[in-house]
């Protein structure tokens, strides 16, 4: 019933917003009150609501990191014609949210064990990375991936770890995809598995 709906190229043909990027390309951030946090959890219409819900996050972003092409297109990253990931990147205030906080977000909105993608959006284009800025966010990211392995959830954890480059803002049309194409977005999530897994998992 769901084979069809994916994150992405198959997708695409129900989507008609505009092929335009609103947003700098690539994203720079100028308040120097506020941080950034880049992940890669698979598909990037559903790490976007889990951040947005916090407090402190003043914006979730969909884009494409962790590759070395400049302005990388949806088409070229979903079809895994570039050596880029679906990311998002986090803008939040440190003073409301924490890094560390981020990650256990993050963590419990991915599969951590599987490293051929997320779910059924397979490739390299949909693994997990966790992009840290500077030492201190590698150390954090690190005791985060070891204290996660000890909860004896999981049986590995394939998620990597890689300084962040250049972030490259997606389509205008991917930026809350959730909000604009609620029905669309729901049966990707259940028929990827996602939201299955995410209770068997986090859910008492």
């Amino acid at each position: 019933m769901f084979a069809a709906i994916t994150c992405g190229k198959k997708a695409e043909a129900g989507v008609r917003g505009s092929d335009g990027f609103s947003l700098p390309r690539p994203y720079v951030q100028s308040d120097k009150s506020l941080r950034v946090a880049v992940f890669a959890g698979g598909c990037f219409w559903c790490m976007e609501p889990p951040f947005e819900k916090l407090a402190g996050v003043k914006a979730v972003i969909s884009g494409y990191a962790g590759g070395s092409e400049k302005n990388p297109t949806y088409d070229e990253v979903s079809y895994g014609r570039s050596s880029h990931v679906e990311s998002v990147l986090v803008l939040y205030d440190p003073k409301v949210v924490s890094y560390e906080k981020l990650l256990a977000v993050f963590w419990q909105n991915i599969n951590p064990e599987q490293d051929d993608g997320q779910f059924y959006d397979r490739g390299p284009q949909y693994m997990t990375y966790i992009f840290y800025a500077n030492e201190a966010e590698r150390q954090l990211a690190e005791k985060s991936k070891a204290d996660l392995l000890a909860t004896k959830k999981f049986s590995r954890i394939a998620t990597r770890l890689a300084p962040a480059t250049a972030f490259w803002p997606a389509e205008d049309y991917h930026q809350d995809y959730y909000k604009k194409n609620p029905d669309h977005y729901q049966r990707y999530r259940v028929g990827s598995g996602r939201d299955a897994y995410l209770r068997n998992k986090w859910q008492p």
